[in-house]
């Protein structure tokens, strides 16, 4: 009886840990390993576009030159229109044959021509350029020319004084410019002016329109006053030269003061001896 219980449990095992097994819930999957959220990379902030302190005029031609592949300054000036006063005084002073030959050489630095319109001109005292002399008229339109390159951007980095192309030494014809905003003032210490727009640019040339004709201070400096020359001394007499023609002076003084007194003393007496003699001889005569 205990036998066939025995195995009768030996038989029934295996069902029921078979039973068990399969009534026990299946251990659930490991989910994959999330990966580490990687942080993006700081970006930099694209810069700021630059803003020109310097309007565009409304009818400034094109940037940029022209077909030919030159800059051409009368042209340019032509196209932008009320600039035919300094067209023509570039002309009669030659500066424009300085002012195209320097661009040409110097492409690297460039140059920067303010210019004052045919009303700035016309606000000058009538007759003023005319007098003045061939020297000071090419300087008057020299001083309006800024010997490299100023983006419509960038005069605020410009240090002051600034030289200009009539700069003959560090300290003459110079100009103070002044930026802020949109504004950029140029003053030469005789003129405030304003600059209102962009006439033409490129990346060597770059010409702005003035408010005022630049008057440089150095036309009102006073002239430096030549010394009076030297007047030349009369040379000095020898010692002994001297002590013997005083002496003789002395001397010659002299004798004309006793002739003097000789005259006065004695001249009584021989009037009186003279009539006598004359009375004496009438009296011979009537005899």
């Amino acid at each position: 009886m205990k036998q066939t219980l025995f195995f009768s449990l030996l038989l029934l095992a295996p069902i029921f840990s078979i039973t068990t097994l399969a009534e026990s819930p299946a251990a659930a999957p490991k989910a994959p390993a999330k990966p580490a959220p990687t942080k993006p990379a700081p970006t930099t902030p694209a810069p700021a576009p630059t803003k020109p302190l310097v309007p565009a005029l409304p009818n400034s031609p094109l940037s940029g030159p022209d077909s030919s592949g030159s800059q051409d300054i009368v042209k340019i000036l032509r196209k932008a229109k009320s600039f035919n006063t300094l067209i023509r005084l570039l002309k009669t002073t030659q500066i424009i044959n300085q002012v195209n030959a320097q661009l040409v050489t110097s492409k690297n630095g460039g140059l920067t021509i303010l210019a004052p319109d045919d009303g700035a001109f016309s606000e000058l005292k009538a007759g003023y350029f005319n007098s003045l002399g061939d020297r000071q008229q090419k300087a008057l339109i020299q001083f309006h020319v800024l010997p490299a390159y100023v983006s419509s951007s960038n005069f605020d980095s410009l240090s002051n004084p600034v030289l200009t192309l009539a700069s003959d030494s560090p300290t003459g014809y110079q100009i103070n410019v002044t930026a802020y905003g949109t504004s950029v003032n140029i003053s030469t210490g005789v003129v405030n002016a304003t600059l209102t727009g962009i006439v033409y640019t490129d990346k060597t040339l770059s010409i702005y329109h003035v408010d005022k004709v630049l008057i440089p201070l150095d036309f009102s400096k006073p002239k430096a006053i030549a010394p009076a020359p030297a007047v030349a001394k009369a040379p000095k007499a020898d010692k002994d030269n001297s002590s013997a023609e005083d002496d003789d002076q002395a001397q010659s003084a002299k004798d004309s003061s006793g002739a003097a007194t000789f005259f006065r003393t004695h001249g009584t007496t021989f009037m009186s001896v003279g009539v006598a003699l004359l009375a004496a001889a009438a009296a011979t005569i009537f005899c």
